[in-house]
């Protein structure tokens, strides 16, 4: 499996509060990318904050997850719970920190299948047979009012309230992920992001650049850098997988 990410601060902020992790274990690859919100830091701890629970708990049940002794969505799950956990701990300890959160949108691939954990508005799609598909839902108020026909998709993307999101690691006391499966084939692509790219460029130009680069390691680059051009009014984080 091929792997490569990267993280942008963007023309607009002061500090990226994005973060990512990958690990192309050869039996368990893992992939996560988060994008914290909060004062100023605060978003950062939590988004790393996030990332290294999650790695915890990997670490704990790897070797039960290959021996099928837990199920990935018992992973998933667990790993969320002790995500949101370590970020209101750290929050309580800073009063400064009060309030901080994150999404986190993380993927595992095992026996030909990928399952994605998913809090908030960073994404996940699947580009198959030249076909882009987000695989995630957003959990924010404008894909809330599109899902409900309230406004259509077009009004979505200049909605003034696009950046509030519904639902995110470390703001209430319980968060309930949503878990996605799905069958890989050989020549898979997987995307995972944060809000700087798709509130940026367009899912037919995302998929443009995929498509139309000869060398998937500049692929992430060429996404991010296309998202400043644009605006880069937000980090941007971009990691994309290939299978085979």
């Amino acid at each position: 499996m091929f792997i490569c990410a990267c993280s942008d601060i963007g023309k607009m902020r002061e500090i990226n509060q994005d973060a990512y992790y990958y690990l192309d274990d050869e039996k368990l690859p893992i992939f996560i990318v988060a994008d914290g919100m909060g004062g100023h830091k605060a978003g950062e701890i939590a988004s790393n904050s996030s990332l290294r629970a999650v790695k915890e708990v990997y670490e704990k049940y790897k070797e039960k997850i290959l021996n099928k002794e837990v199920e990935i969505a018992q992973f998933i799950n667990e790993s969320i719970k002790r995500a949101n956990e370590e970020i209101r701990s750290e929050a309580e300890k800073e009063p400064s920190f009060k309030g901080m959160g994150t999404t986190l949108t993380m993927g595992i691939v095992f026996e030909k299948e990928i399952y994605i954990g998913h809090v908030g508005d960073s994404r996940a799609y699947l580009l198959r047979n030249k076909e882009l598909v987000q695989i995630t839902h957003d959990h924010s108020l404008v894909a809330e009012l599109v899902r409900a026909g309230t406004i259509t998709e077009e009004e979505a993307i200049v909605h003034p309230q696009k950046n509030i999101i519904t639902r995110a690691l470390g703001t209430d006391k319980e968060v309930e992920a949503d878990i996605v499966t799905r069958e890989l084939l050989e020549g898979d692509i997987i995307l995972l992001c944060t809000d700087g790219l798709t509130n940026m460029v367009s899912n037919p130009r995302i998929k443009e650049i995929i498509l139309n680069s000869s060398n998937l390691t500049d692929v992430c680059t060429v996404l991010a850098n296309t998202a400043n051009e644009l605006g880069g009014i937000d980090n941007t984080t971009v990691m994309v997988l290939k299978v085979g």
